[in-house]
């Protein structure tokens, strides 16, 4: 279970955030942030594996380095402030719809959905779209997409193919050049509490039926 040490950790790493101190405290890394947090995905992945069972079920493969990649970046901070997960068939970086856990120092983040799309796969979902707009207008409507979410995210594109024009019409959804939504709640509620994997679960079957949705374009 996540707690209250795992909040701790986070927080003094933010404020020294350097290899010397991260190796120092290694062991608390690895005791109250890593373990507790792949024995919640462990958990979540019971559940979503019975949904799809191209995800892999071993957390360990689905949870991200907390090393950051520094090479094109004006930060050289060498460590994320943030456990993150990822879920989808194939794998993490899997170019499928996926659901997506993080949990930080004071909330956790969880949503899904398609968030990075090359043009050949937008291509695919924006035809997905252009045949069948009005069932994801209805799933990004229905009240527990709405109440979990808000609303669906994305970067939108300017311009349009012509041919998508008539789409448009019905839905600027076919503007976007993503497909995802993302919630954000406290952690400190959920401190040692069996409510967390329920509150992540209840999210993630919110998103699942945009998933279904969209994996379509890729079959």
């Amino acid at each position: 279970m996540i707690t209250k040490p795992y909040t701790s950790f986070f927080k003094e790493l933010s404020k020294n955030n350097n290899k010397e101190w991260f190796h120092a405290n290694k062991k608390r890394y690895e005791n109250d942030a890593k373990v507790p947090f792949l024995l919640l995905l462990d958990e979540v992945l019971e559940v979503i594996t019975e949904w799809d069972n191209r995800i892999l079920p071993d957390p360990k493969k689905a949870i991200f380095r907390i090393n950051r990649d520094v090479r094109f970046s004006k930060d050289k901070t060498p460590y994320h402030n943030i456990l993150k997960a990822g879920f989808s068939p194939n794998g993490k970086k899997s170019i499928l719809p996926g659901y997506y856990l993080g949990i930080d120092a004071t909330s956790i983040h969880v949503g899904g959905g398609l968030f990075m799309l090359r043009p050949p796969e937008l291509k695919l979902v924006r035809e997905l779209i252009a045949k069948d707009p009005d069932t994801l207008v209805k799933i990004i409507g229905a009240s527990s997409f709405t109440q979990n979410f808000g609303k669906l995210s994305g970067e939108k594109a300017k311009r349009l193919d012509k041919s998508l024009l008539p789409t448009a019409e019905k839905t600027d959804l076919i503007y976007n050049k993503q497909f995802y939504a993302m919630a954000e709640f406290p952690l400190e509620p959920f401190y040692g509490s069996d409510k967390l994997l329920t509150e992540i679960l209840n999210h993630f079957e919110a998103i699942k039926p945009l998933n279904t949705y969209l994996d379509q374009a890729f079959n």
